[in-house]
C-alpha cells in the first residue's frame, strides 16, 4: 500500500479536502492507498467553509481535526504533496522530501464560490493522482 501525505500550514482546508477526496476516489477506483494530511503549524479546527463545500460533495469533514506534521509521517509517506501554501522550512517540524506542489489558493477568508473552485481543482488533481497510482500498480 502506498501512502500519500498532503501538507499545508494549518491543515484546515486544502490538505483536509485532498485527504478526504483521495480516500473516497481511491475506494471507488479500487486503489490501495492510505491518505493523510498534516500541517506545519496546525489550526484549531477545519475551516467551516471547507466543511460546507465538501458536504455538497457528500463528504463529511466534521470529525476531521488539524494534525501536526511529524517526522514519522513524512518518513512513511511514498508521496508528499504540498498545497501551495508556502510551507516554511524553518517552521516545519519534519524534514520532508517534496514530491510535488499543487500551488492552490488558500480558501481561508474566501467566499463560498471561490472555495468551491478550489475544491473542484483539488478534485481534478486527486483524480489525476489516482490514475497515476493505478498505472504504477499495473
Amino acid at each position: 500500500m502506498k501512502t500519500v501525505l498532503f501538507v499545508c500550514v494549518h491543515n484546515a482546508g486544502r490538505s483536509q479536502m485532498a485527504e478526504a477526496y483521495l480516500r473516497q476516489i481511491a475506494k471507488v477506483e479500487n486503489v490501495d492507498v492510505e491518505s493523510l494530511s498534516a500541517g506545519t503549524v496546525p489550526g484549531t479546527q477545519v475551516n467551516p467553509i471547507a466543511m460546507e463545500v465538501m458536504k455538497e460533495e457528500g463528504i463529511d469533514l466534521t470529525t476531521h481535526t488539524p494534525k501536526v506534521l511529524t517526522q514519522e509521517m513524512a518518513d512513511h509517506s511514498d508521496k508528499v504533496i504540498t498545497m501551495g501554501c508556502g510551507v516554511d522550512a524553518a517552521a516545519c517540524p519534519a524534514r520532508i522530501h517534496l514530491s510535488e506542489d499543487w500551488g492552490l489558493d488558500d480558501p481561508a477568508g474566501r467566499p463560498l464560490d471561490e472555495v468551491r473552485r478550489i475544491r473542484d481543482e483539488i478534485k481534478v488533481r486527486v483524480h489525476q493522482l489516482v490514475n497515476e497510482l493505478k498505472a504504477a500498480e499495473a
